[in-house]
């Protein structure tokens, strides 16, 4: 059975502010992850169109994940290990799908909605009864919750302390959830999946705390860097997407984990912006 969690996640913001907010921060985080050694290589980046959801953009990205796996799985694993996310972004609609060639089983999907409230719809994502019966909800609070991973804390990221100078938000006080004006929520249904007997559950359970925890960070820096995107476009915000994209391709591709010549499956060309540790996780 597929281990699926409803993640709400409430943001001092409008979900029109988080269009930009969003953007911004996925691609700064991206640039800053790879600075520390988690490649996130960006193979595509381009407009889409469904005809439920209308047009959007659609995103594929590499996780190179080998300099940080334990030593004794880089020992089986290819030189060049990475993991590929596959993004669908109709805002404020979103589908995200994380998948690795080198382990088949590993499958996890995330299904995104963002609405102008505190995390009061019941069934945002439209879920069947069957689907409402496996899932269990999570309500993460960007201001009280704590990273299980201390060592991407940053005071200054921090919205119990963090005051915007632009829109005069914060910093985030005990109950602000049922208090604050303007406030959104992102409703984020993840599937994980690992269908290996004797390490379904361990491995699905570390998955979840692992999103949750990027989860948790990527929306603190969102709140937290408002005042370097409030008052962007999305033309703006796209560009400068564009810029951090170009920025993040070379780190990944001058550092050790360059994809091996004649290797086809790591060939050059990544909303979470990420997966544990790697890389909309938006």
């Amino acid at each position: 059975m597929v281990l699926t969690k409803e993640y709400r996640i409430c943001m001092p913001l409008t979900v029109e502010e988080y269009q930009i907010g969003q953007l911004y921060m996925i691609a700064r985080h991206s640039l800053e992850q790879s600075e520390e050694g988690e490649g996130v290589e960006v193979v595509e980046n381009k407009p889409c169109e469904d005809p439920l959801h209308g047009k959007g953009q659609y995103t594929e990205k590499r996780i190179h994940l080998s300099n940080r796996l334990p030593y004794w799985i880089q020992a089986i694993c290819p030189r060049v290990f990475y993991v590929t996310e596959k993004s669908w972004n109709y805002y404020p609609y979103t589908l995200t799908e994380y998948t690795c060639s080198f382990i088949p089983k590993l499958h996890v999907l995330i299904k995104t909605k963002y609405e102008n409230n505190n995390g009061s719809t019941e069934n945002c994502l439209n879920l069947t009864e069957d689907e409402l019966k496996l899932r269990s909800v999570d309500n993460v609070d960007i201001a009280f919750d704590e990273l299980n991973n201390n060592k991407h804390y940053k005071r200054d990221e921090d919205p119990k302390f963090f005051k915007s100078e632009k829109t005069n938000r914060g910093p985030l006080i005990e109950g602000w959830r049922e208090t604050d004006s303007p406030i959104m929520c992102s409703y984020k249904l993840v599937a994980a999946s690992f269908e290996v007997w004797g390490l379904q559950t361990k491995v699905e359970e570390f998955i979840q705390r692992s999103i949750r925890d990027i989860l948790l960070l990527g929306h603190r820096q969102a709140f937290a860097w408002v005042d370097e995107w409030h008052g962007m476009t999305l033309d703006d915000v796209r560009s400068y997407e564009r810029q951090k994209q170009a920025e993040t391709n070379e780190k990944v591709h001058n550092s050790a984990i360059k994809p091996a010549e004649g290797n086809g499956d790591a060939s050059p060309t990544s909303d979470l912006v990420k997966l544990p540790e790697a890389g909309d996780i938006d």
